[in-house]
């Protein structure tokens, strides 16, 4: 069921394989926390294959890595030639001959399934311009551990509506049975064919699934907000093309107190919450905007979990790694 599969992308598993996924990370976290070794990958090596940088996936991936007994080796972008002086076939025999474990982080979803493909060992997508799998397990094990459960739930996701967080959160939380409302612009919606993937989905689940321009109305009845930057990695040139376009869904106490019920901020990192990084300061001198998709106010409230959340991308990648490759009895779940 788990033993040698990939994680590509989240419509590969059941509902049902996923909340195992998210419960078993729980069960993980538990052990760290306390101490107890966990060591279901002793011996193996595992390869992190980065052709986009990162902090958390990066991170996360390396101690997860060592905390289930193997040894992690980074290839960088200038350390590989996926399709440049070697093909993506290639390339994964190659490694997939030496490591028993591949992460990839890069551009292209095919090059991740082709990866896969080809390796002979799981390939675990640590995020592609379409997908961002592990980030979802991370999200919603987050969302269990603060609500108790997960169907339900309501979701609302407020800012770039195409990009590979919202399609991800769309689509697993149709999957899970929690009720997702993207709130962005109309030029900024999810693909059309992304929304009915996760309608259909959410026929299944029970599960509601929307997306609007309103975002004072989609936020009153949420248990959880979720936002992420305006402007993804390669599209530096719109940053006042966002500004202008996503300035009113920006996570402010304004919206905040539309909300009628306890909720729980989410954001899966980097923020541009002030104004004290190099790269805030020339945004903020460039544009005017020292805050832009969440202020400070709410990046440090109480409601704040984007620092457990991020925590959780170890110990939720962790769980997929050992579920997939660690030999373990896994009762069958369809």
């Amino acid at each position: 069921m788990f033993q040698g599969k990939s994680f590509l992308k989240e419509i590969d598993f059941s509902s049902a394989q996923l909340e195992y996924l998210i419960d078993f990370a729980i069960h993980l976290k538990d052990l760290k926390k306390r101490g107890i070794p966990h060591e279901y990958l002793k011996g193996q090596n595992i390869c992190l294959l980065f052709e986009k940088n990162s902090t958390r996936t990066r991170a996360a991936f390396t101690v997860a890595t060592n905390d289930l007994g193997a040894a992690p080796e980074f290839l960088g972008a200038n350390d590989v030639h996926l399709n440049a002086k070697e093909s993506v076939e290639d390339t994964a025999k190659v490694l997939g001959s030496m490591f028993d474990g591949i992460e990839f982080r890069g551009f292209s979803q095919e090059v991740a399934e082709d990866l896969a493909k080809y390796a002979g060992v799981p390939v675990w997508n640590g995020l592609t311009d379409d997908w961002h799998p592990t980030q979802m397990i991370a999200d919603y094990m987050t969302l269990k551990e603060e609500f108790g459960k997960l169907a339900g739930l309501k979701l609302v996701y407020c800012g770039d509506g195409r990009n590979n967080v919202a399609n991800s959160l769309l689509v697993t939380g149709a999957i899970l049975g929690v009720n997702v409302t993207v709130a962005a612009p109309e030029s900024l919606f999810p693909e059309p064919a992304l929304i009915d993937l996760a309608k259909g989905y959410a026929e299944k689940s029970g599960a509601t699934i929307e997306v609007t321009e309103d975002v004072d109305a989609a936020v009153v009845d949420a248990d959880a907000l979720y936002t992420d930057v305006w402007v993804s990695m390669g599209e530096e040139d719109k940053f006042e093309e966002r500004i202008n376009l996503l300035k009113k869904y920006q996570i402010n106490k304004e919206l905040t107190d539309k909300i009628e019920k306890e909720y729980i901020f989410l954001h899966c990192l980097p923020a541009f919450h002030d104004a004290t990084t190099s790269y805030a300061k020339e945004i903020a001198e460039k544009f005017g905007m020292a805050e832009m998709e969440v202020t400070d106010e709410v990046f440090r409230s109480q409601q704040a979990r984007q620092f457990q959340q991020a925590e959780n991308r170890m110990h939720s990648i962790k769980a997929i790694m050992a579920a997939t490759n660690g030999n373990l009895f896994i009762p069958e779940i369809k």
